[in-house]
């Protein structure tokens, strides 16, 4: 038998961190992430979405450009902020598996509408459909949290964001292939994303359903009980007298992840399910705690502003490059270029996890600076109009966007935990929408200004170079005041040495 201290000297039960949402490591993880993975992999394999504008532009729906950007593609941003917040509290509340079900469900009934339905109406319907599976990506990326152990975050987070990055690579890589090799029509195209989304459907139906989330559930103290172990803690020492416990990763530090005095904090192990009242009023206090700092409300302010832009440009890319180089007249390399601006993209990414910087410090120069790449690479494809200098735009464009938002995530997640950061991830996000939405209405919506692709596309660009003297201006004052505030602190501790 082995000893260990225990500060009090009180007779305590300990619970083996089994069911507290700490799952022990091997196949109780590696199942469901390797499901949830090959969902994300086929829900991404969708090779004809590369060519989705000349699809709905050609012989097989016969709709004008009008009809296509200034009264279809709107119906997306509307329909995805309108859904968000409700998604984001029914995929807490439901426990995240059937959210996933409806997010593929959505996914067929989308690329089947895009197979079969004709007209104005039928596809501004197929538009919010897909606002649906947008709106609902969030429980794919949560699901896998309330599964594992905490250590096994950031492995299995790689896992599931490298199965849906190598699915829609590979979709997209298939599609150029097919198109300009093979000669499939983009309908042939459609149908093996119909049968790709089907497939991940099906599997979703294989995920374990969690038994818990991270606000609505929470598992009492008997159910825990039913399935963990418990030893007594006598004269302030614990007696490990199973042999199983020493199996059981995370047990040598069970004090720190566990109470000991269980029988004396009923509050914390009861209340299973949580009121929706208290959930959002709890929400709201960690909503401002959280954006009281202010390295977090800067990083978070130009995720929402990016993010806008973003997605703009990704919406309305497809519209550009048909207008400088149609497709009915040319060959396209749509979903080549989406392939390689995903790959370098991800390239980028996995670079600057190792970059060491103060990004406390340089932080908002570097985000100025690169907001103006953006904005410089979005200009150039608006305004030269040559199909291979907008695609070579476009991969710069998305590169330096993933490379920010990156950044933009290790900051935010710093000292945050796994329900605030899903918190500020979920307000960040919908704050960008607002903003798309506005933006839409305004310069798209043919209730709006409904203005061309190229003059919308000045307007991004422009849109890029405020947030860039933005910040700018913002981290050239902080590292004014960084400066005076170290001189200060050289004139004191000088003046006390004297």
């Amino acid at each position: 038998m082995e000893a260990q201290d225990v500060p009090g000297g009180l007779r305590s039960r300990v619970l083996l961190p089994r069911r507290l949402g700490l799952a022990p490591h091997g196949c109780c993880w590696a199942l469901p992430t390797a499901v949830l993975c090959l969902y994300g992999f086929f829900a991404n394999l969708r090779p004809s979405e590369p060519f989705l504008t000349p699809y709905l532009l050609g012989p097989d729906k016969n709709l004008t450009e009008t009809q296509v950007f200034n009264e279809i593609y709107p119906v997306w941003t509307y329909s995805y902020l309108v859904l968000l917040f409700p998604v984001f509290l029914a995929t807490d509340y439901l426990r995240y598996k059937p959210v996933i079900l409806l997010q593929g469900l959505s996914l067929i009934v989308t690329w089947f509408m895009l197979l079969y339905a004709k007209g104005l109406l039928a596809i501004q319907f197929l538009e919010f459909f897909y606002g649906v599976v947008t709106a609902t990506e969030i429980a794919y990326y949560s699901y896998i949290y309330s599964i594992v152990d905490l250590a096994l975050y950031q492995k299995v987070t790689s896992y599931c964001r490298s199965a849906a990055l190598v699915g829609y690579t590979v979709g997209s890589v298939s599609g150029q292939v097919l198109v300009s090799v093979a000669g499939w029509s983009l309908f042939s195209l459609n149908v093996v994303s119909l049968t790709s989304v089907s497939v991940a459907f099906a599997m979703a139906w294989f995920l374990p359903m969690p038994h818990k989330s991270l606000f609505f559930h929470h598992l009492s103290s008997t159910q825990v009980s039913k399935e963990t172990k418990v030893v007594e803690c006598k004269n302030g020492a614990v007696v490990r007298d199973d042999p199983a416990l020493k199996r059981v990763p995370g047990w040598e530090d069970v004090e720190s992840k566990v109470p000991l005095n269980v029988e004396e904090h009923p509050a914390e192990q009861q209340g299973q399910k949580m009121d929706i009242i208290k959930v959002i009023k709890e929400l709201w206090k960690d909503f401002l705690q959280c954006y009281s700092s202010q390295p977090l409300l800067c990083w978070s302010v130009w995720w929402a502003l990016s993010t806008c832009g973003y997605f703009q440009v990704i919406n309305y890319t497809q519209g550009l490059w048909e207008l400088v180089q149609p497709s009915r007249s040319s060959e396209i390399y749509n979903g080549g270029v989406e392939a390689v601006s995903t790959l370098l993209g991800a390239v980028a990414v996995f670079v600057v996890g190792h970059i060491k910087t103060s990004w406390a410090t340089w932080g908002e120069i570097a985000l100025a600076l690169f907001s103006l790449f953006i904005a410089a690479s979005v200009y150039v494809m608006d305004t030269v109009r040559n199909i291979w200098v907008c695609y070579a735009s476009y991969v710069i464009f998305r590169i330096i966007y993933m490379l920010l938002i990156t950044i933009a995530t290790f900051q935010i997640a710093t000292n945050l935990s796994v329900e605030r950061y899903a918190l500020v991830f979920g307000i960040n996000t919908f704050i960008a929408l607002v903003l798309q939405t506005l933006l839409t209405f305004i310069v798209v919506d043919s209730k709006g200004l409904g203005l061309d692709i190229f003059t919308q596309f000045m307007i991004y660009a422009g849109y890029f170079a405020v947030i860039s003297a933005v910040f700018l201006i913002s981290g050239t004052c902080n590292i004014i005041r960084n400066y005076r505030r170290q001189e200060e602190e050289t004139d004191e501790a000088v003046a006390s040495i004297a």
